[in-house]
């Protein structure tokens, strides 16, 4: 088994060696795209399982929208294609045909599409051109729509999970009849990330609202969960858009209101992707490998069969399947992995790499006493529990793992959040990492200069953040509250 590269020694090395060597993705043939491995893939679908379920219980259904989407439709809302407009992938040709020259295959110059078509990047544009035709009076209304697809931003610099040219998410896109219902639609999404987040993740976030020059593009106000990895930079774990009447009125998407009047409707969306992945690894994982929540875990306790040979062999085995069936009868994620061709030693290491939170081992002794080795990932403490109480004590166990990461995680932030008040101490602060509360003038301007001169930015202006007035820590000019500023993935 592999050693890993520790946190301390390379963080950047460290986190890319877990991705690969605990079996979660890898880079493909296609340059800056990934391929999801199927242990990687099963925690992306517990994701995707446990937020379709929250969006569903929030009144929303599931469609599907086309990949494509014609050029014209991003040139209708001038802020969405400016924002866009360099990560853009573009079909021109519909029809390949064999090389005159016998070098295989070539792009048919005769195949040219009459307008392009754009791989997308996001699909408000798509989205609102379908919702004309879907939406004609108030009683069409609220349209609460999801999708989970794939979309595509080219990016020259990627790294697995956290930047990749293609990637899965959902995105949420509803329409309202009033700007206080669109308004609470992306406020009340923005907290059903956030209890994802900490309630499922273990990952305590900051929620907020966007600065102007970080607002998605084509939104009138975004509002995000900022998160806080263990090498104190953040990350943004997910977003949800306030449109205003953008969309709707760049695509002609009007309503009859109830007392016979016309009006164009307001719009929300929202999503998460698998950046989620590397938020998750990054916020618990160690120096021996993965270390994935409970409530996130495909497999949450595996039994491992510790063999002697002879008789002892079936003893063992009958007193593992008795546990494995025990377990998953109270609906337990559960695997016994009763190979033959690999020691118990290997399959330790490897579970541990994988982050799986309990492991379960019966030897022939075990069997004999009426006892189970338990080992927990976060601690990597153990203890020896009679066989008649391990069903009770493994649920309870994953109950406090699951408290003890966010615990952890949550004192970490904290520990990381700290108040400045002069540049001196904000630049100082950086190097330290972390979170810095503090003034900033409200200017695009002084945005910017900071964002060049410390390569850090506005992550977001907290919603329950401290709104006393101050002056700014770069020019000295009035602010009217703290945002909190970091470095970021």
């Amino acid at each position: 088994m592999p050693k890993l590269t520790s946190r301390e020694q390379d963080y950047s090395k460290w986190y890319n060696e877990i991705v690969v060597e605990a079996d979660l993705a890898q880079h493909s043939d296609v340059k800056g795209c990934m391929v999801i491995k199927p242990y990687g893939f099963a925690i992306w679908e517990r994701m995707k399982e446990v937020l379709d379920g929250k969006f569903k219980d929030t009144g929303h259904v599931n469609a599907y929208f086309p990949l494509f989407i014609p050029k014209s439709y991003l040139s209708k809302e001038a802020a969405h294609v400016e924002g866009f407009a360099k990560e853009c992938a573009v079909v021109t040709h519909y029809r390949l045909k064999n090389d005159p020259d016998g070098e295989g295959v070539i792009v048919d110059p005769e195949a040219k599409l009459e307008e392009e078509l754009i791989v997308r990047p996001t699909s408000e544009t798509i989205i609102w051109k379908t919702y004309k035709n879907w939406i004609q009076s108030y009683r069409d209304l609220p349209l609460l729509v999801n999708q989970w697809a794939n979309v595509v931003r080219w990016e020259m610099r990627t790294r697995l999970f956290l930047r990749t040219t293609e990637f899965l998410w959902q995105e949420g896109h509803t329409a309202h009849a009033t700007k206080a219902e669109a308004m609470e639609e992306a406020e009340k999404m923005l907290h059903v990330y956030a209890d994802f987040a900490e309630g499922w993740m273990a990952m305590p976030v900051v929620r907020g609202v966007k600065s102007e020059s970080e607002r998605f593009a084509g939104a009138d106000d975004t509002f995000c969960i900022e998160a806080m990895m263990q090498d104190g930079k953040a990350l943004q774990a997910g977003t949800s858009h306030f449109l205003g009447q953008n969309f709707a009125k760049a695509f002609d998407v009007t309503y009859a209101t109830k007392d016979g009047g016309k009006e164009f409707v307001w719009a929300s969306s929202w999503g998460v992707s698998t950046r989620l992945m590397g938020a998750l690894i990054m916020t618990h994982s160690d120096d021996k490998g993965l270390v994935v929540p409970p409530k996130l875990a495909p497999i949450e306790a595996v039994i491992v069969p510790i063999q002697k040979g002879g008789e002892a062999n079936e003893v063992v085995n009958t007193a593992c399947e008795k546990l494995r069936d025990d377990l998953k009868a109270t609906g337990l994620r559960v695997k016994l992995d009763d190979d033959d061709t690999k020691r118990s030693g290997w399959k330790f290491a490897e579970y541990e790499l994988k982050g799986v939170p309990v492991r379960l081992a019966i030897g022939p002794r075990d069997a004999e006493n009426g006892t189970v080795e338990v080992a927990r990932r976060d601690t990597g403490e153990k203890a020896f529990i009679p066989a008649d109480q391990i069903v009770a004590y493994v649920q309870s166990l994953l109950v406090e793992i699951q408290d003890g990461l966010l615990e952890r995680a949550r004192d970490r932030m904290e520990k990381g959040t700290r108040e400045v008040n002069t540049w001196e101490e904000f630049t100082a602060g950086l190097e330290e990492g972390g979170f810095l509360s503090a003034h900033w003038d409200g200017t695009a301007e002084t945005e910017e200069r900071i964002k060049k001169e410390t390569k850090a930015t506005i992550r977001c202006i907290p919603l329950q953040g401290d709104t006393t007035p101050g002056t700014c820590i770069r020019t000295g000019e009035p602010s009217a509250r703290r945002v909190l500023f970091a470095r970021a993935y």
